[in-house]
This record gives C-alpha cells, sequence and structure tokens, in this order.
C-alpha cells in the first residue's frame, strides 16, 4: 500500500538533519545589548513625506552623494550623509484612466491601483532605469539626477520587468545595461518568468519543471569568465522558492532553489528558441536541527571580497520555517564555488512517470549528450564550432528543457547556520568584512526583522554572538530593505512608514573600557590615549593604541578602572529608597554590596533591574552601597563596579540629613551619652542577628566554614 505521505516526507526531509553534528546551535541567541528606538545614543537619522508609502527601492548614488528612494507614486534623492534633507523628488502617478481600469477589474483602488516604484537601477550613462506597478500595467522609465533635480524622461512597457502586483515577490539585477528581472508576466500573476529584457528578449519556459508557483527572492551576477582557464561565461544566479516538483508527498511542499543562467545566452535556433538554454536549478538547504520542513529562503546578499577573484564570492541567507509553528530564522552561508561545481559536473534529475497518476522525479543515470546541457559556451564548445548558443544541437536543448533541475543538493558553509534565533523572523540580510585589531577580517551581519529591528551579528569560530539589536521603527514595521554605505559607514533601512539611517557602529555606548571590549564589535577599540571606546580603523590607528578582543572577549588588558566617587542619598526614616543601576549589557547579571558584604534581597531589599529598592528605612539601611556588574565572556567572567552611594538616614523629618549614622559625618558633633547608646544598640542587634543566623543554620564543619571564609 501507499506509505503514509507525512512518514515518507518526514523520511525524505530527515535524514540530512540526522546526519548532523549533534552539537546544538543555542536557539535563544540573545543580543548583547538592546537600543530602544531612537535613544540618545543613536545619531539615526529619518525621512517620510505625509501620505506616502511604502519605501522600499533604494540605489546608492555614492558617486553623487544621493539616496534614490523609490515609494509609491514618488521618487526621491536624498543626501547620503543625512537623508532627512531631501535634495530633489519626483512625483510619478497612475493616470486617473488607468486607476479606473484597475478598479474595475476588482483590484483595490487604495491600495492596489496605484504606482509602486519596484526597479531601481543605475545605467552606463549615469540615468537610472525605473519601472512601477503602475495600477497593474507596469511601466518604465529613464530618470536623471541633474543640478538638483529628478527628471522622468520617455516611458517604456514594463511587462516582464516588473511585477503587476505590488505585494508579489520579484527580484531584478541590471548588468551593463541589461536587465534581468523575475517577476510575473500576466494581471493574475500566476506566469513566472526569469527574463533578460534586451539585446532581444530571452526568457523561461513556462512549464512546472522550470518553476512552479515560484516566489522569488534576490539575484546576483558572478564575473566567472575573468581569468577562467575553461573560457568560462559571466553568470546570473536567482534565488527562489517553489513548490516541489521532486516530492512524492500529497500535500504542496516548498523548497529553497537556487537557479543560473549564463550571460552570453541567446537561445536556441529551433528548440528553446528565445528561451533560456542555460537555466538549471537546484535545491539549496539550511537545516535548522528541530524543523521537519524545510526552511524557506527569504533573502540572499552576494558578498564578494574585492582583492580576490569570484571564486572567493560567499551568498549569506536568511530562512524562515514554512509553517507556523515556528518561530525560528536562520542564517546560512554558501560558497558561489560549491554552487557552481553543482551545475558543471552534477548530476541531473529526470522525471518518470509511474502506476498512480504522478511523476516520481529520480537521478538521470543514461548517457548526457555533449556539450553539456545548462552548461555556457565555453573554449570546448567553441573547438567543435559552436560559438553561440544558436549553434546548440537538439539533443543538448531537448535534454535541458526536460531535465532542468540537479539532482544534487547545496548545503551550507560548515554544514549547519551560522545563527539561528527564536523571536522576531529575519527579512534582509547585508554583510560587511571588518578588519580587527588583530589584522584578521570578521563578516559583520546586519539583519533586518518584521519587528523594525536591526540585529548586527558575527559568527566566532563557530560561536554565534549577537552585538546588539536596535529598534530603527516604531511602531514597529517590518524592514523591507536595507543598503550599506561604506564611504558613509551607515547602513539605509526602508519599510512601508519611512526610511531610516544609522551608523554601522556607535562606539560610544560603551563608556568603560571593559564594557568596549566585552561588546566584541570589531568595529569598536578602547583607544588608550583618549580613554575612549572608538570606531577603529586598522590602517590609521597603531594596534598598540587600541585595546580590542573580539574573539574571546578579554578584558582584563584593560587598565584598572578609575575609583567611583559615592555618590550621597540621604532619606527620611520609613520612606522608600530607590537606588538606581543599570546593567550594562543583556548578558550581564547586577549584584549589590552593602557595607562591603554581599546583599541578600529580601521583601525589605527589593532587586530591580533598573536598580535597588530599599522599603520602609531605618538606621539599619544606613551605609555604603556598591551596585556591581558580573558578565562572562569565552575568556572569563568580569565583574565591575558600576556605582556607588553613601545612604544616610534622617530623623528630623526636615528632609535635612540629620547627623545620626553619617558615615562621612564628623563624630565630634555626636555627644558621648548618644555615641554609647549607638554602640550598646549595634553590639545588641548584631549579637542577636547572629544568634538568629546560627539558629537557622546547620552545623557546620570547620573546613566548611574556612571555605566560606575564603
Amino acid at each position: 500500500g501507499a506509505m503514509n505521505p507525512l512518514l515518507s516526507l518526514t523520511v525524505f526531509w530527515l535524514l540530512p538533519l540526522a546526519l548532523m553534528a549533534k552539537e546544538d546551535l543555542p536557539l535563544d541567541c540573545i543580543p548583547r545589548r538592546s537600543v530602544p528606538y531612537h535613544s540618545e545614543w543613536d545619531n539615526a537619522r529619518f525621512f517620510h513625506e505625509e501620505g506616502v508609502y511604502n519605501y522600499s527601492t533604494m540605489l546608492l548614488r555614492e558617486d553623487e552623494g544621493v539616496l534614490v528612494l523609490g515609494a509609491r507614486e514618488e521618487l526621491y534623492a536624498l543626501d547620503l550623509q543625512d537623508i532627512s534633507q531631501k535634495r530633489a523628488s519626483v512625483k510619478w502617478e497612475a493616470t486617473k484612466k488607468k486607476k479606473e481600469e484597475c478598479k474595475s477589474k476588482g483590484k483595490n483602488a487604495e491600495t492596489e491601483c496605484l504606482n509602486y516604484i519596484r526597479i531601481l537601477h543605475k545605467l552606463e550613462d549615469g540615468r537610472m532605469y525605473v519601472c512601477g506597478t503602475n495600477a497593474f500595467d507596469p511601466e518604465c522609465n529613464y530618470m536623471s539626477f541633474a543640478s538638483q533635480k529628478l527628471t522622468l524622461e520617455n516611458v517604456e512597457d514594463g511587462k516582464g520587468k516588473c511585477p503587476f502586483d505590488p505585494f508579489q515577490r520579484y527580484a531584478s539585477i541590471m548588468t551593463g545595461n541589461e536587465l534581468y528581472s523575475a517577476t510575473s508576466v500576466n494581471f493574475l500573476g500566476s506566469e513566472p518568468v526569469l527574463m533578460r529584457s534586451s539585446p532581444g528578449p530571452i526568457r523561461t519556459e513556462f512549464k512546472s519543471s522550470w518553476l512552479n508557483e515560484p516566489t522569488f527572492v534576490s539575484m546576483a551576477q558572478m564575473p566567472e569568465s575573468e581569468r577562467s582557464d575553461s573560457g568560462d561565461d559571466d553568470k546570473v544566479y536567482l534565488f527562489f522558492s517553489e513548490t516541489a516538483v521532486e516530492c512524492d508527498c500529497y500535500n504542496k511542499l516548498v523548497v529553497s532553489r537556487v537557479a543560473r543562467v549564463c550571460k552570453g545566452d541567446r537561445g536556441g535556433q529551433r528548440t528553446l528558441q528565445r528561451k533560456w538554454t542555460s537555466f538549471l536549478k537546484a535545491r539549496i538547504d539550511c537545516p535548522v536541527l528541530e524543523s521537519q520542513l524545510p526552511y524557506i529562503i527569504r533573502d540572499a546578499y552576494r558578498w564578494c571580497d574585492s582583492k580576490q577573484d569570484w571564486k572567493g564570492c560567499i551568498f549569506y541567507t536568511i530562512f524562515t520555517p514554512q509553517s507556523d509553528t515556528s518561530d525560528l530564522s536562520a542564517v546560512c552561508a554558501y560558497r558561489v564555488l560549491d554552487i557552481s561545481r553543482v551545475f558543471a559536473e552534477g548530476k541531473y534529475k529526470t522525471p518518470v512517470p509511474v502506476e498512480t497518476s504522478f511523476v516520481k522525479w529520480v537521478m538521470y543515470s543514461g548517457e548526457v549528450p555533449i556539450p553539456r546541457p545548462g552548461a555556457c559556451i565555453n573554449n570546448a564548445a567553441r573547438n567543435v564550432g559552436i560559438n553561440k548558443t544558436l549553434d546548440l544541437p537538439d539533443r543538448t536543448l531537448q535534454f535541458i528543457k526536460d531535465k532542468p533541475l540537479m539532482d544534487q543538493v547545496i548545503h551550507p558553509i560548515g554544514d549547519k547556520p551560522l545563527l539561528v534565533r527564536r523571536g522576531a523572523a529575519f527579512i534582509q540580510i547585508i554583510v560587511n568584512q571588518v578588519k580587527a585589531a588583530d589584522g584578521e577580517n570578521y563578516h559583520v551581519m546586519f539583519i533586518g526583522t518584521d519587528k523594525g529591528t536591526v540585529l548586527k551579528a558575527v559568527n566566532y569560530d563557530g560561536e554565534m554572538f549577537i552585538v546588539e539589536e536596535i529598534q530603527v521603527f516604531h511602531p514597529p514595521v517590518p524592514i523591507k530593505i536595507l543598503k550599506l554605505s561604506n564611504v558613509m559607514g551607515q547602513l539605509y533601512a526602508g519599510s512601508d512608514t519611512g526610511v531610516a539611517q544609522i551608523p554601522v557602529a556607535t562606539c560610544e555606548r560603551s563608556s568603560s573600557c571593559v564594557d568596549c571590549v566585552l561588546a566584541r564589535d570589531p568595529y569598536c577599540g578602547w583607544n588608550k590615549i583618549l580613554g575612549k571606546c572608538l570606531i577603529y580603523i586598522y590602517c590609521i590607528f597603531r594596534f598598540s593604541e587600541v585595546i580590542q578582543s573580539v574573539k574571546v572577549g578579554n578584558a582584563s588588558l584593560c587598565p584598572d578602572a578609575d575609583p567611583i566617587k559615592p555618590q550621597n542619598k540621604s532619606v527620611q526614616q520609613g520612606a522608600v529608597l530607590k537606588l538606581s543601576c543599570l546593567p550594562p549589557s543583556s548578558l550581564a547579571k547586577i549584584t549589590w554590596q552593602q557595607n562591603d558584604q554581599a546583599l541578600i534581597p529580601s521583601d525589605h531589599l527589593q532587586l530591580q533591574q533598573d536598580g535597588l529598592l530599599i522599603h520602609n528605612t531605618s538606621f539599619s539601611d544606613a551605609g555604603h552601597y556598591r551596585c556591581m556588574s558580573v558578565e562572562s565572556s569565552r575568556a572569563d567572567k568580569y565583574k565591575t563596579t558600576l556605582l556607588e552611594y553613601w545612604v544616610t538616614i534622617d530623623l528630623s523629618g526636615s528632609g535635612k540629613s540629620d547627623p545620626i549614622l553619617d558615615p562621612q559625618a564628623q563624630t565630634g558633633c555626636i555627644s558621648d551619652i548618644a555615641l554609647q547608646a549607638i554602640v550598646c544598640l549595634l553590639a545588641v542587634s548584631l549579637l542577636v542577628l547572629f544568634g538568629l543566623e546560627l539558629l537557622q543554620r546547620p552545623p557546620t564543619s570547620a573546613l566548611e566554614l574556612f571555605k566560606e571564609e575564603q
């Protein structure tokens, strides 16, 4: 009989998970510091205009010093240094006629029948190419920014370049003046394509084995022709998710994919006319242990080192669950070389009909035609007279038309995620390489969430560390787009309600050396000469001037802190006193000392998150209080004094400090009799306390007492 569908599905997907190393990832990785919205440290900048929404398309024009921004029916050029400064704007609205037509087809006039700017790319001549949904009838335009003005030039059809539906995911990239786009080419949003608009449009087949109800995520290009031994071509990669054709299960299963095409592809002569001859796709996996269903890709970022060739490039990706049962998000990284190898050398999958109605996909073990199906035109092909895709034989083309799916699954670096976290879902990712004081390069991940926060995280040799989480938008709205300008050292985040600009690092948040070092932020170091936590720039500062320890957080490198001057607090007897003290980080625990003894919390002495609350104050509460922070890193456990207080009890009720029990008072002011009385009272109360303590304690051996003393 048929195997239980869920069982077969579970076995199918859990195999790779079972093989994973058992070293479990800490799923509750908490940010060391949480920065509330627009706190005084932030130097954040914001931009939004009344009545304008959906600020979700961005283009960095560092050459012009502006951030070009596409919103709903409006385009802006904002100052890159301070985005609250608008340099220019231009309206691009759908016409009244277009809006009426859209409404008559059953779409919402307020939310859908408008022009949402969706595509914004720079052309080689410095102009920009921009497309909008245009009330479900997409259009594109050429736009220039000159003498502080944005000008739209001439409209052309945008079908296949830009989505009809403003809420449907899409992807696009401009290489040279060629636009590659992945979107839907019809009003209903049911005909997906990966298309290159020029020279001569070329696209995917309308076949479920090519694209099956896809959700497009992002695109990137790879200059694989550079210094290539085999005369290879450049590639364009596409990340998306889709309903799996290869899974023999009853309910729909969504999987994540990476596909690629060759830039020189011109389609086939008879077979695959004006269609890609090089479209290949493979499943991409990001294994999260507790999951039964594969996680789904949400964003991908291409990171490349400017000093190396494409082989060193890495794709950083975000995955979230496909069912609502989990609130985990993960970051997985893939080597472009590993992906490229699967397409160049891997086996294909082939459909085979079985007795029941569905088709089963299995590994193809037959003969593979030459030239290899899906390969770019390379030296081997040129040697046999095949100089362009139009020269490819029908056997190769027919093969790729039927079998665009690779058999091998692409696994992340290290076969596990770099970061897994519970809570707000990850949506966007950007990665920046930073050279730290130890001379090593670290990859800092900036992750935008659906709660309007940005996480800054680093993976230190397998240890996931979240430096901070910043609340960028309030009320919380999902971050739709992130851009990073290394020139400015700024991060730009777009949402439905506005745009925010935040510095890549705000080192001044750490006011002490220990805090600066324990932050383990590759951007920040404690400058010994200035005595401040500052942005650390590898080439400017000498290593000897900076204290930093990102890998382990070794704060013992710090000089001894200056002694803290106690603050005087006077309180009326019987009143409530609050001694404030905030932990420097979410990883730190606060402990208190009273007159150099560890303070034991009680109903009378309550420890709160932001300090110590003393109820119904009496003589015994006077004295010296010390608030201390204890924080562990890989290197050690560090104890630092944050604040000290002298507490005096006021008997007179006038609010002025009465000399009784003021530890800093001149004893000469007190009469001898009063002094003797106080000493007697203290001695008696100490004896009583000691007696009670002994009664409550079990008998202790001398050895244990000695250990405690130690």
